[in-house]
């Protein structure tokens, strides 16, 4: 059956920018923001707090608040991702940003207020049966708030964010997606999006991926003061906080916010650094067979076989429901609702911003998911990935607002285990060798991503932000440190890497979530060792999957994946099984091709 290509988002609210439904949310919200603010200071105001029910009066509050915001957060969000230049989406982004900047400053005064009530009154305080909901985000707030500044200097912070901060990633969005690229495919010159020029390089012809990698590299050099003036920005401001805070390690808040520790953290890239000898014989077998003694970073995303059929996008869809029912009824019903409902925005055109995502609108409990379609499987593993965050959306949908805040790290677990399950259902309908190579270079093509480009992207970010403390960094040392991370993280085996990474990786950028790098290779390893308990169990793991996602926004990961699977992920033992895996991949794919 035909698929939409073009998302619906007049259900949600008609009109677009020019929605009157919309202006109606935005005044709910103000009146939501102002009974939140009240709130807040009658609280502040008590000399004593021994009493859980108005707490979780004010928490309920807080959380329809958050659904409401990030109901319009994804909205406008929507808008401006598929026309850039639509000046009444900016005018709304201005107006929610401000929201959030109010509903932040309101959050840090009951945050301080909670970190200042004394010890034995909290004791007996959190153990209301009122609170029993929230104990957890609760506990964490008072541990996790700095009582350092008073309520004006979170409240400056707060206002600062909106125009000292937050608007530079805007401007990184607003430029990349307006930047055109012009490159001849198929014997035709083209002006292209980055997000078109990007999806060439699975392009089955070499000529056409290498004038793509060097044009692209040429107009992100045109503009390199620029982006660097915008990373430098970001960075800025943000150590400028951390120093006010009193945090010097960088990645202390990252870890908070993924809610793991720096052990966990530390184990699994122990077990990544010990395991890049497979991936870089891997990346050196796939470079003979193409003819060159090392893998190209442009030939890195090429197919294996020479005659790969286009996927239309219908196919894709019906692929893609069809693999989903071997793990579950429940996904496959949503995926079929997904591409039903018009959920999916896929027209290949130039107008669209640069980069896939997935949006959640708690409010109506939808998604939706952007991306461009162009034919390819990477597209459909693209088209699964953001699905896969969707569906953690929907595993969401009952849980109460404040408590639908999940760790990235996680997120990322939902969509990369969306692709395992694509991956495992299309090698079990392999006819030929040359299929099931196929099939297992895409997926290693991940497992190098996860190891290797991941860890590179982490290298720099640490390494830059440490450098940043000290000054800004040149464009010119921005390059230098990115190919250093490229070479160390990739054993040297990726030639003529793209010395512009850091501008075309829009994680950098983004202002709400600092190194948004080591969540994918979390969600990559944990993934595996989610999907090998799920082989075991069977379609009645679903329901255990379920209640996984379901429980992710309410307790450290430590303790969600000691509930849900019984496993210790501060120890190394926990990431080499998933490692074990994908070494067995590349072990495979060199005996296949000798």
């Amino acid at each position: 059956m035909p698929y939409e290509v073009n998302w619906d988002l007049d259900s949600i609210f008609r009109g677009g920018s020019k929605s009157d439904q919309f202006s109606n949310h935005l005044n709910e919200l103000e009146v939501y923001l102002h009974t939140i603010k009240e709130s807040v200071a009658s609280f502040s105001a008590l000399p004593l707090i021994d009493d859980g029910a108005p707490i979780a009066e004010l928490m309920n509050k807080i959380g329809e608040t958050h659904i409401h915001l990030s109901q319009a957060n994804s909205f406008v969000t929507c808008l401006l991702s598929q026309h850039s230049k639509d000046s009444d989406a900016v005018t709304l982004r201005g107006k929610i940003v401000s929201f959030e900047s109010d509903f932040k400053i309101a959050l840090s005064k009951l945050k301080v207020v909670l970190a200042n009530i004394e010890q034995e009154r909290w004791v007996s305080l959190i153990e209301a049966k009122e609170l029993a909901h929230y104990k957890f985000i609760l506990t964490d707030w008072r541990e996790n708030t700095n009582t350092a500044l008073s309520d004006d200097g979170q409240s400056l912070i707060a206002d600062l964010t909106v125009d000292g901060y937050h608007s530079w990633g805007h401007f990184y969005n607003a430029l990349i997606s307006s930047m055109k690229v012009h490159i001849e495919v198929d014997g035709n010159e083209k002006q292209l999006s980055i997000g078109q020029a990007i999806n060439l390089r699975s392009h089955p012809d070499e000529k056409v991926r290498k004038e793509a990698h060097h044009t692209l590299e040429t107009v992100y050099e045109e503009k390199e003061e620029m982006f660097a003036k915008i990373l430098n920005h970001i960075a800025g401001f943000r150590l400028q906080i951390y120093e006010h805070s009193g945090i010097e390690n960088v990645l202390e808040i990252p870890l908070k916010e993924n809610r793991i520790t720096e052990k966990t953290m530390n184990a699994m890239w122990s077990v990544v650094k010990q395991y890049k000898d497979p991936f870089s014989n891997y990346l050196k077998r796939k470079a003979e067979m193409m003819g060159t003694p090392s893998m190209k970073a442009y030939n890195f995303w090429a197919p294996i076989i020479n005659e790969i059929p286009k996927i239309q996008y219908d196919e894709a869809a019906t692929l893609i429901i069809d693999h989903f029912s071997h793990f579950g009824n429940g996904l496959e019903m949503f995926a079929k609702h997904a591409f039903n409902e018009g959920w999916i925005e896929a027209e290949d055109h130039d107008n669209k911003s640069a980069f896939p995502f997935c949006a959640s609108f708690p409010l109506t409990g939808e998604s939706r998911i952007f991306m461009t379609f162009g034919g390819t499987f990477l597209n459909v593993l693209t088209l699964v990935h953001e699905l896969g965050h969707a569906f953690h959306n929907y595993a969401m949908k009952s849980v109460d607002g404040l408590n639908k805040q999940y760790p990235m790290c996680i997120a990322e677990t939902a969509s990369t285990f969306a692709e395992m399950i694509i991956f495992d259902a299309a090698l079990e309908k392999v006819q030929s060798k040359e299929e099931k190579l196929f099939l297992l270079d895409e997926k290693l093509k991940r497992s190098v991503m996860n190891f290797m480009n991941i860890h590179s992207r982490f290298l720099f970010e640490e390494r830059f932000y440490e450098e940043r403390k000290k000054g800004l960094v040149s464009s010119r040392r921005l390059n230098q440190l990115m190919n250093e991370a490229i070479q160390e993280a990739y054993h040297g085996s990726l030639d003529e890497p793209s010395t512009y990474s850091w501008v075309w990786t829009p994680h950098y950028y983004i202002t709400q979530s600092p190194f948004y790098n080591f969540p994918y290779t979390f969600g990559y390893l944990f993934a595996l060792g989610i999907f090998a308990k799920a082989k075991e169990k069977g379609k009645e793991f679903e329901k255990d999957y379920l209640n996984l996602l379901k429980d992710s926004g309410r307790m450290t990961v430590e303790d969600l994946v000691m509930k849900h699977l019984g496993e210790d992920i501060t120890s190394t033992d926990f990431w080499e099984k998933g490692m074990e895996i994908c070494v067995k991949d590349a072990e495979e794919f060199i005996t296949l091709t000798s």
